[in-house]
């Protein structure tokens, strides 16, 4: 639970902290695109050496990215295997009866491994250098044109960063269910994988019973401070963009190019 680290924030004075959230929300979304625009293995090292650039100058600790991949290892575990169990063609390294692992299914099982890992990296290092409240504010501006279209822009903004804020507090909830419940003697780690699922009903119906107890405590705190969503609400803090977004923003644009123009 512990190992869990989106929707946290580390406060910190580094250029990326001070950038305007808009932009990091659209540098955030370059950098995707840019990720899905690679085709080669030297595409990955030179995105690779970008993403440790960037991180050495937000001055986060390395340990939080680390903790970052453990809850997606089980999915890119599985990438991984159906790749090399299931993607035919090339020399055979390897037979499991009528299952073969082949040079292509190497080849783009690694590929896509790097990919998933260098995508989660990627957001991390926006969510742990942005506040939920900057948050928030980006991506209420980013989605203020679609107004017309009858998209609650505001809506959306909110409950995303509602989602996002509540991540850690659930996840402490349910490590002290956990806690509690193995103190009356419940057992969470032994048994094959349907006595494993049966067994954790003790945790999921505690945490669910607090989950909607603290939506419902949310809803009256909004309620009574007589929140209408976003009609005539004025913001404390406007968002202004200084040379050092632009800056920012045209990197972020730059790597894009250079991975499109180059051919890796």
């Amino acid at each position: 639970m512990q190992s869990i680290t989106l929707g946290h924030y580390l406060p910190g004075d580094s250029f990326l902290h001070n950038l305007d959230p808009r932009i990091k929300l659209l540098c955030l979304l370059v950098l995707i695109v840019t990720l899905f625009l690679v085709r080669t293995f030297w595409g990955f090292m030179f995105f690779g050496v970008f993403i440790i650039l960037i991180f050495s100058a937000s001055k986060l600790p390395w340990r939080y990215f680390l903790r970052g991949l453990r809850p997606v290892f089980f999915i890119i575990f599985f990438t991984l295997i159906l790749h090399f169990l299931f993607t035919d063609g090339g020399r055979v390294y390897l037979r499991l009866g009528p299952l073969t692992v082949e040079e292509a299914g190497v080849f783009m099982g690694t590929f896509m491994t790097l990919r998933l890992v260098l995508l989660v990296i990627t957001t991390l290092l926006i969510t742990l250098t942005t506040s939920p409240i900057s948050f928030a504010d980006g991506i209420e501006y980013i989605l203020r044109p679609f107004r017309r279209l009858g998209i609650p822009g505001h809506e959306i903004a909110m409950m995303m960063t509602i989602a996002l804020r509540f991540i850690p507090t659930l996840m402490e909830e349910s490590d002290k269910i956990r806690k509690a419940q193995m103190a009356r003697g419940a057992d969470f780690e032994t048994g094959n994988i349907f006595r494993r699922a049966r067994n954790l009903v003790p945790l999921l119906v505690p945490l669910f019973v607090s989950a909607f107890r603290r939506a419902d405590e949310l809803a009256i705190a909004m309620e009574a401070r007589c929140y209408r969503g976003g009609e005539n609400r004025t913001k404390m803090r406007e968002l202004h963009t200084r040379p050092r977004d632009y800056l920012g923003l045209s990197v972020s644009l730059g790597m894009m190019l250079a991975i499109l123009f180059s051919g890796v």
